[in-house]
């Protein structure tokens, strides 16, 4: 192999890991997704609120030190989280505003 081949060989295969680990995270995110719906039903079904910000706290202070362990910076780890949070809470509005909207009309 030339000087030339190798830095693209080890390119590919490096590339080749972040495209498996790339779908992995969807899977895992579309499964952490469907949880949270059902949380959501649950929530709404029983006149739960959305938000949670006592579980919401005590994710990112729980989720920031398994980055520290992982050696990820910690403030990357809460940033996204804040993103999925967001992202549930949101799911949690809609789902309890349809919630509320079949109940009225049932």
């Amino acid at each position: 192999m030339s000087d030339l081949e190798q830095p693209k060989v080890l390119l590919a295969g490096y590339r080749a890991s972040i495209d498996n680990i790339d779908a992995a995270l969807i899977h895992m995110l579309a499964e952490r997704f469907r949880c949270t719906q059902a949380v959501g039903k649950l929530k709404a079904t029983h006149g739960l609120p959305p938000a949670d910000p006592s579980r919401e706290a005590s994710q990112i202070a729980r989720l920031r030190q398994l980055a520290k362990d992982a050696n990820l910076d910690p403030d990357f780890a809460e940033k996204f989280l804040n993103f999925i949070i967001r992202e549930v809470i949101r799911h949690h509005e809609a789902i309890a505003a349809e919630t509320k909207s079949d109940g009225a009309a049932g």
